[in-house]
């Protein structure tokens, strides 16, 4: 059995009959595959931020990394092939599109998620002075949403298939 059988198969065994009536399976498979690859973020983040990082500056000549936008690029390198290989091959696994045209399109979504995560961490932790490692998690909520509607209706999208039903039915 393949990793990715083993991880749908364990996410869908918590798919039980009340969230069944609210929630379609794939959204479901969305939301424990993002928040396992966006906890692994978070932990890295702090990792990076506290042990790695240790409120060191890089300047790379045209432009000075800060600590918790350093911090951010390191973990977001790391997180972007879990988060894709995960919707690839556990959320979306239904989507007729090419792996190649699949990736091509989720460096975009997850480049708008960077550029989104960058601007709202530098705007709470510069201008609003909140502590990095409490900023981030702010910063994912509104950048969760942004990063489930374009997958679903762009980085994966099933074409003439409705989403939320796992055979295609109507």
């Amino acid at each position: 059995m393949k990793a990715a059988e083993i991880i749908t198969r364990m996410v869908d065994f918590f798919y039980v009959k009340p969230l069944r009536r609210i929630i379609p399976l794939e959204t479901f498979r969305y939301a424990v595959c993002g928040g396992i690859n966006m906890l692994l973020g978070w932990v890295l983040y702090a990792l990076l931020y506290k042990y790695v990082i240790r409120g060191c500056y890089l300047d790379l000549g045209f432009v000075v990394m800060s600590p918790h936008v350093l911090a951010l690029a390191v973990q977001f390198v790391i997180t972007f092939f879990t988060g894709f290989w995960l919707n690839r091959n556990v959320t979306f696994s239904l989507s007729p599109l090419s792996g190649r045209r699949q990736l091509l399109r989720y460096v975009l979504q997850a480049g708008g998620a960077l550029l989104l995560n960058y601007l709202l961490l530098k705007l709470l932790v510069e201008a609003a002075h909140l502590y990095a490692p409490l900023a981030r998690p702010l910063t994912d909520a509104v950048v969760v949403v942004y990063s489930y509607l374009t997958a679903r209706f762009f980085t994966f999208r099933t074409a003439g298939m409705r989403p939320d039903r796992e055979d295609g039915s109507a």
